[in-house]
């Protein structure tokens, strides 16, 4: 059992400091290596995931909020809707066939890695001044991540970031903060859905939980003296990698 333990916890250290280094929680990461390491279902991955993912964000969430305070304003109807249409997406892929979600997930990680190409090799967008939609945009973009988000098990803030930036026009530091805002209850409600569904390793995910909030800022450390096309590639590259593997194993 220690032995059990011990394992699971470096797993979440490793897996923590991956999320620090490539900004996203460790949570994308965790899925496709539970699936190919330890031989979990899609659902069961996803919904192991979150217990790691759910304290970091709460924490990244917190720590953001002290040093960039967060316009709660704009940021509510990413939060409710996201919040409601998570729910929504757990729901759904609690009840699909693991090969339907795993699939999707690939699709999902081709679609992330693609997004950092574009902005790799493209032109650089300026931020506006102020956003270029109003607050009802806002909802329509909180039930996109939230139903990604559940259906996934990753939390919304993988899509909700890019999209803040590249659509809506704000600068990435206000588009992390309202990202945060809106993960922190979605990813609660995600995992309260797995769990209700019997789709959560407790005995893995807890360790694996600690592990990640001991090692996530060694990542942000390294991820700040990285070069940022460097540290975006090899985040393309692993995502790549991952897609590739779960592919095979589809």
């Amino acid at each position: 059992m220690l032995i059990d333990f011990a394992m699971y916890a470096a797993l979440g250290i490793a897996l923590g400091a991956l999320g620090g280094l490539f900004g996203i929680g460790g949570g994308l990461i965790a899925i496709p290596v539970l699936g190919l390491w330890f031989g979990l279902d899609q659902q069961m991955a996803q919904g192991t995931a979150l217990v790691m993912s759910v304290p970091n964000v709460f924490v990244a969430l917190y720590r953001y909020n002290q040093r960039n305070r967060i316009d709660w304003r704009q940021a509510l109807p990413l939060v409710v809707m996201s919040f409601c249409f998570a729910w929504l997406g757990a729901m759904l892929a609690v009840g699909l066939d693991p090969s339907l979600i795993r699939w999707g997930f690939v699709g999902f990680l081709l679609a992330i890695t693609l997004y950092n190409l574009i902005k790799l090799y493209g032109a650089s967008a300026q931020a506006a001044a102020n956003t270029r939609f109003g607050w009802p945009w806002y909802g329509v973009l909180g039930a996109l991540a939230g139903t990604t988000g559940g259906l996934f098990g990753v939390g919304g803030a993988v899509v909700a970031a890019p999209v803040l930036t590249s659509v809506f026009g704000t600068s990435q530091v206000v588009a992390q903060g309202m990202s945060l805002a809106l993960a922190a209850p979605s990813t609660s409600v995600t995992l309260l859905t797995y769990a209700v569904h019997h789709e959560v390793n407790w005995h893995m995910g807890v360790p694996m939980a600690i592990g990640g909030l001991l090692s996530i800022s060694w990542g942000v450390k390294v991820a700040h003296a990285l070069p940022e096309r460097v540290l975006r590639g090899m985040y393309c590259g692993f995502l790549l990698i991952c897609a590739g593997l779960l592919a095979i194993k589809a």
